[in-house]
């Protein structure tokens, strides 16, 4: 049955060219816009590069300070890190790390933009980076504030040209300043913005004094590393309490907020320390996907409602025949379902192919999207739940139609 079923299903799509494409068109487009974004999505959150230790790891990146008539949000100070978050007892080591910034210098008369970043030693040791030449810098350089750089294999070869020679030795000068470079890591995409640089710097050599500004906010970011996963839950109670005891910085300030969060809750922080943003980004996610899913499914029901009607006099004369009315519907819900399942292949196909076309853009470096098995799956499952439901109402209506008024039709 199910033969004859396919057989007739194909018969009809190649029959019906037109309504044929604009049904496939529909599904696989839908599909592709799915599988896209959440191959973008996965790579920003899930890939761990080289933030290999996320399991035992607690992100510091923001503060908020809340009065009745304003509100101030930002990075931390490094002071701030210093005299609260690094005298933390649960955490074994606190990695510092400014946020990024851009200088331009000229190699042979061409400028080149360096985003650079500053760090502490322990940055190193918290994040396995890995090391296409030399080494990380070390506790002693940064204490001894030696100005040497590790920078990513996209800005050697931007810098020191696309050969195979060696840059560690060499000095790179960012900000009118000279560093020696000595280590040389894989690039990360922008996407990481925590984490991301050209260059990056001992903390120590940084312009600004360190010690300069006594307040809570500045540009400075940390990572607090647990012994193991079990000490993470300590981890945030403890900074938790530290936050509820700090003084306010002024008189119009009521509440101070800054969270130590998990890798994704950090992620999407929106600024608001009263909400970590993850039912924001779930519920934006989740309606985004809802109407890219339901706006070709109605399309789908009205295609099919005009496809079957064009058949009335068919299924007029079949079931002048005998045939049931359910057997009719599960005919033509079989061949929705095909039909769903070819625009499903099709889709899958397409987001190969714009996935390859944006890994080979580079329009985010180092940013390469992959098809995820897992997305897949349920993007599969739920292109067919949507291709049953969208054949379900033009069968029922399908299988009410009367004989006479069928055939003449």
């Amino acid at each position: 049955m199910l033969k004859n079923y396919f057989k007739i299903a194909i018969a009809v799509l190649r029959r019906r060219k037109f309504f044929t494409f604009i049904s496939l068109f529909g599904i696989s487009f839908t599909l592709t816009i799915l599988l896209v974004m959440t191959a973008f999505i996965d790579k920003v959150i899930n890939d761990n590069y080289p933030d290999k230790k996320r399991d035992r790891s607690l992100y510091i990146g923001k503060m908020e300070l809340k009065g009745k008539e304003s509100m101030n949000s930002s990075a931390l100070s490094y002071y701030y890190i210093d005299h609260y978050i690094t005298k933390m007892k649960t955490p074994v080591k606190v990695a510092i790390s400014s946020g990024y910034g851009s200088t331009n210098t000229y190699v042979n008369n061409r400028k080149i933009v360096i985003d650079y970043k500053y760090t502490n030693a322990a940055f190193w040791e918290v994040l396995d980076f890995e090391f296409v030449e030399g080494k990380s810098i070390s506790k002693q350089q940064v204490e001894n504030a030696e100005r040497v750089t590790v920078i990513s294999e996209d800005m050697k070869k931007e810098y020191f040209g696309d050969d195979n020679s060696t840059a560690v030795g060499k000095y790179i000068e960012a900000d009118n300043i000279k560093y020696r470079v000595c280590g040389v890591v894989r690039s990360l995409p922008i996407t990481s913005y925590v984490l991301y640089a050209d260059i990056y710097l001992p903390i120590t050599t940084s312009k600004t004094k360190l010690d300069a500004d006594k307040g809570y906010m500045g540009n400075f970011n940390a990572i607090i590393l647990a012994k193991d996963a079990g000490d993470v839950p300590a981890m945030k109670k403890e900074y938790a309490g530290i936050v509820a005891k700090l003084p306010s910085p002024g008189k119009e300030w009521d509440h101070v907020y800054s969270h130590a969060d998990s890798y994704i809750e950090g992620y999407v922080r929106t600024g608001n320390e009263t909400s970590s943003g993850m039912v924001y980004a779930f519920t934006a996610i989740g309606l985004f996907a809802l109407f890219v899913m339901l706006l070709p499914t109605l399309n789908l029901v009205n295609v099919n409602i005009t496809r079957i009607m064009e058949r009335s006099s068919e299924i007029g004369v079949r079931k002048a025949f005998g045939a049931s009315s359910r057997t009719l519907v599960y005919q033509f819900i079989v061949e929705n379902l095909i039909l769903t399942f070819l625009g499903g292949m099709i889709g899958v196909l397409l987001s190969v192919g714009v996935m390859y076309f944006i890994n080979q853009a580079r329009f985010i470096a180092n940013l390469n999207l992959s098809l995820n098995f897992t997305v897949l799956f349920y993007a599969l499952f739920t292109c067919l739940f949507f291709g049953l439901l969208s054949g379900v109402y033009p069968a029922w209506r399908m299988s009410k139609l009367n004989i006479v008024e069928a055939l003449k039709a």
